[in-house]
């Protein structure tokens, strides 16, 4: 054997000495000791800890537990992202950032032990992960707060969100990943926006309350109007130059009606009852009104891809989307407050033209019933039938209206349907769908809560032209000619459409103003209340540092 080829074998033998040695000697930084023993405490908690904690884990397992925060440029970046989360409708204090500054001010002293430094480094990663998850597909599990919820979440594979986490602390790039993990859609940077220009009013002492009185119309001169000039100066419907004068002018009824319209009031540049209550919510309220949106945002606006029906149940409008891109709107009616029109997701399949109306079971026993009892020409008068349990024509005579069993109330086809002319099928639950109606006259109020759960459209037709997407088979002269017959008739679609039913409380005008709804089904406040919970950590109590 050559000396050269001897003193290697001695080298590498040497080597398969040492690399124990090494691999112990990169454990023995104390801080990272720390880190791995804090990261697993969190595995022996077991149970819903364990599973919060798992992306933490898997982080630092990533990093071999090496510390993250070391950076003071990096960990500012994070600061000013914790704390520019509030226009996203998000508290700061959710991810601890008052702690973490008092934390960090004691770090600096340089009076600390390793474990506390350790403390800090996981407690600021928490945050970091917890942030931009929220950002992503919203804080609050809509699940938790209604059980039938069927919508997808935005899609998060845990892998490449701690890759790309890693590699925006490592490169010192945590502004630009924060960004990406908000939804990027326009609307969202226009409710942010939003937001911000209330915290501003809010901070400015926001809007004066307009007493009651009168109402308040143009010509008058009323010591309220000095206040309300206030108001519309605050919202942006006035100039700041416009806010003195007890004259009730053109100028102010001109805001007065653009207020209105944006509160889907009737503009008719009064101040009565209804538009003094909404000019004296309070700024807070609306603040509140525009986190519960955002929320909604992160959870829902992903959905807005391809081709897709969506109902704006609060908004009382019907809209389709091609590729994207709204093609037609429409009004509708939805559910009254006690019999609330859902939200879900479903595809539509078929139409029904000239569609029979069986009576649902609520229906029947609290609307129909009752009529049927006072006057017994009530169902010739609006062509129902009464049916057995087999689909059997029965007289009305024969049944016992004070005790009706194995019933079914079955309405003819044709004008006065309760349907309409044209129904819109999907599968739900809830036997809700889309359809005409004869109550044409209710689309021209504000607020239109009026069906029994279902949507009323507005223009339906227009519509199923749109989904059946076939000018050569049915264009809408085919589709008037088909509802001529009188006759029923299924169409199904060549291929199915999303439909996505959803509950939102403020509105994107074309000037990317924000407007305000009512809520009409009171479910703004529960959303609210989860926002403002506080977020549950895996690390539980934290190890407190005394700043200096």
């Amino acid at each position: 054997m050559s000396v050269r080829r001897h003193f290697r074998l001695l080298g590498a033998f040497a080597l398969c000495l040492l690399l124990p040695w090494l691999a112990r000697a990169q454990t023995l930084d104390p801080q990272a000791d720390a880190i791995r023993e804090r990261v697993e405490q969190i595995d022996a908690s077991g149970g819903s800890i364990a599973k919060l904690g798992q992306g933490l884990r898997d982080f630092y397992e990533q990093r071999q537990f090496a510390p993250v925060w070391t950076r003071p440029a990096t960990l500012d970046q994070l600061f000013d992202e914790l704390d520019a989360i509030r226009l996203d409708g998000l508290d700061p204090e959710d991810y601890g950032l008052s702690q973490l500054r008092l934390q960090r001010a004691a770090l600096d002293s340089g009076r600390v032990t390793p474990a506390q430094r350790a403390e800090f480094d996981v407690l600021a990663s928490d945050a970091y992960l917890a942030a931009l998850v929220h950002l992503y597909r919203g804080k609050v599990d809509p699940a938790t707060l209604d059980p039938h919820w069927n919508f997808d979440p935005r899609q998060l594979d845990p892998a490449e969100g701690l890759r790309l986490a890693r590699e925006a602390v490592d490169s010192g790039d945590l502004h630009g990943l924060f960004a990406r993990a908000r939804p990027q859609e326009p609307q969202y940077a226009a409710l942010r926006q939003a937001l911000a220009g209330l915290r501003a009013v809010a901070a400015n002492g926001g809007w004066p309350q307009l007493p009651e009185g009168p109402t308040l119309k143009p010509g008058m001169h009323d010591a309220r109007v000095p206040l309300l000039r206030q108001r519309l100066v605050a919202g942006g419907y006035l100039a700041v130059d416009q806010a003195q004068g007890e004259d009730y002018d053109a100028v102010v009824q001109a805001a007065v009606r653009r207020f209105q319209q944006e509160q889907y009031i009737d503009a008719d540049g009064n101040v009565g009852a209804a538009t003094r209550a909404a000019l004296n919510v309070t700024v807070a309220q609306r603040i509140g009104q525009l986190r519960v949106n955002l929320e909604r945002a992160r959870w829902l606006l992903h959905e807005i891809r391809g081709d897709f029906v969506v109902v704006d149940i609060a908004g009382y409008k019907v809209a389709y989307y091609k590729e994207g891109k709204p093609v037609w709107t429409s009004r509708v009616q939805v559910g009254k407050p006690y019999r609330s029109t859902p939200v879900f997701k479903s595809q539509i399949t078929y139409l029904t033209l000239n569609p029979t109306w069986t009576v649902p079971p609520t229906i029947l026993r609290k609307d129909i019933l009752p009529k049927v009892r006072r006057d017994r020409g009530y169902l010739a008068a609006n062509r129902i039938r009464v049916l057995d349990s087999q689909g059997r024509v029965l007289a009305p005579a024969s049944v016992n209206w004070n005790n009706p069993r194995g019933v079914v109330l079955r309405q003819d086809a044709g004008p006065g349907n309760s349907l309409g002319r044209v129904v819109i099928r999907f599968p739900n639950e809830y036997a809700v769908y889309l359809h005409d109606t004869p109550h044409t006259e209710l689309f021209d109020r504000d607020q239109r809560t009026t069906s029994s759960g279902c949507i009323r459209v507005e223009r339906p037709r227009e519509l199923a032209e749109l989904l059946l997407d076939d000018p050569a088979k049915w264009n809408r002269a085919a589709i008037d000619a088909a509802i001529d017959t009188l006759k029923t008739q299924t169409v199904t679609l060549r291929t199915p459409v999303t439909l996505l039913l959803a509950y939102w409380t403020v509105d994107l005008r074309e000037d990317n103003r924000v407007s305000f709804r009512q809520d009409i089904y009171d479910r703004d406040g529960r959303t609210l209340a989860a926002l403002d919970k506080r977020r549950a950590s895996p690390l539980g109590p934290a190890i407190r540092v005394a700043a200096p």
